[in-house]
């Protein structure tokens, strides 16, 4: 699915149901290389960047089956080495690869990885896992095709202090440090739900990890890990997006597993803004009560703040409020490039490329912060777009879907990274659209 014509003005009405994060499931797949027996992950959602997580295991010797619908089984009992034209292949579609480096030093004592991609929303150097990555005692050879790592004396505990909280960090970190030498400490380490669900297989697999205070984990290394049998966590993210679109389309959207304290942060802003919802023990009714949608000024950051995968959808939302928001981007330097088709479709976005300061801000300004200033309500009419990234895609899907007239958009394929069967999901919720040829 490369493009769609979609035909605006209907409320989305219905029920959907959310499956595996992909924040986390994808990680989980990289962490089964490091047992020695096999891992069973359930609820796995069939989302593009899966099939490049599986296709990369596979080309490094994981057999990987399907039990059942939503399951994945991972055997790591034949890793080997992959050539360079193997992992090429899967160059370029996801920014994943980084955090093979850890396990394939243990299984293999050597690690390739190749140029990196992913959604073009920042810079998000690999610098902060490649020096953690020395830190453990791995020597880094950056070649022109991309990266070759070894570990002649083997990986060693670490006293590693990351300079931003980071997902990604926190990860390459954990999958490294659980069978280093020795105990790891790392500091101001990323605390999202998803982490703490990784440090949950970890522990299944034999790991010893504890989570204190203040962002602090302490990893004591071991000689061996197994396999787990795991239950991924709901992908808040996609929760949220379907949320969004309920409020943009003035809509009522059940989200089918769905859970309230992994949302709490979000569902307080869906309140301000003027959203109504219901949680329920199998998940969460989205819906807009009626009368109008309220200006909010909000900013993103790490858990528990705001996410910044939330900001893009409700900035749609936004459109509609009556007055000024105030959207603070503090975690990417480029999440607003999704903003210049809302404003051909009608809206009113201004995008300050130095962020604003301001007497209220409590998310301490960063470098390359960026804020959006919106004003409505304003009445959106279709346009042909092209969707810029994973949520920025997801975002002009809802913006058509509320538009006068007829939309086109295009690029659409991105959006299956991390939205699984979004078109049939759309269709269940009475969206008028056309898949083209």
């Amino acid at each position: 699915m490369e493009s769609l014509t979609v035909w605006g003005g209907k409320p989305l009405q219905g029920t959907v149901h959310v499956r595996g994060a992909k924040n986390l499931v994808t990680k989980a797949m990289v962490a089964a290389l490091l047992g020695e027996t096999e891992s069973l992950l359930k609820d796995v959602p069939a989302i593009s960047d899966v099939e490049v997580v599986r296709g990369l295991l596979e080309v490094h010797g994981v057999v990987v089956t399907e039990p059942e619908p939503g399951e994945l089984l991972l055997d790591p009992r034949n890793v080997k080495s992959a050539n360079f034209v193997e992992i090429e292949v899967h160059a370029g579609s996801s920014r994943i690869p980084i955090l093979f480096c850890g396990p394939l030093l243990h299984q293999l004592g050597e690690a390739f990885i190749p140029d990196l991609g992913g959604c073009r929303i920042g810079d998000r150097p690999i610098d902060f896992h490649l020096d953690a990555l020395r830190k453990f005692g791995a020597v880094v050879d950056k070649q022109p095709n991309g990266i070759h790592l070894t570990a002649p004396n083997g990986l060693k505990g670490a006293h590693i202090e990351l300079p931003y909280p980071s997902v990604g960090a926190t990860e390459q970190v954990l999958l490294t440090a659980v069978r280093a030498e020795g105990v790891t400490e790392l500091k101001n380490a990323a605390i999202e739900p998803e982490i703490m669900d990784l440090i949950a297989i970890l522990q299944k697999m034999g790991a010893i990890i504890t989570v204190e205070p203040n962002r602090v984990i302490f990893i004591e290394g071991v000689e061996k890990l197994g396999g787990y049998s795991h239950r991924a966590i709901f992908d808040r993210n996609e929760a949220a997006s379907w949320a969004s679109a309920a409020l943009a389309t003035e809509g009522d959207i059940f989200v089918k597993g769905a859970k309230q304290q992994e949302l709490l942060t979000f569902l307080n802003i869906f309140r301000k803004v003027g959203g109504a919802f219901d949680v329920e023990e199998d998940g969460i009714r989205f819906y807009h009560p009626g009368g109008a949608l309220k200006p909010i000024v909000v900013e993103t950051d790490v858990h528990p703040g705001f996410m910044t995968d939330w900001q893009q959808p409700l900035v749609v939302a936004l459109t509609k409020a009556e007055g000024v928001s105030v959207v603070h981007e503090t975690v990417y330097e480029n999440r607003f490039g999704f903003t210049d088709a809302l404003n051909q479709m009608g809206a009113d976005i201004v995008v300050h490329r130095d962020g604003l300061a301001g007497v209220t801000r409590r998310v301490p300004r960063r470098p390359l912060e960026q804020a959006a200033v919106v004003t409505g309500p304003s009445k959106l009419h279709g346009a042909d777009v092209r969707v810029p990234d994973l949520r920025g895609g997801f975002s002009h899907l809802i913006a058509a879907l509320t538009a006068e007239g007829e939309s086109t958009i295009t690029n659409v394929g991105i959006i299956s990274r991390g939205y699984e069967h979004f078109g049939e999901k759309l269709q269940a919720l009475g969206a008028d659209f056309r898949v083209n040829a």
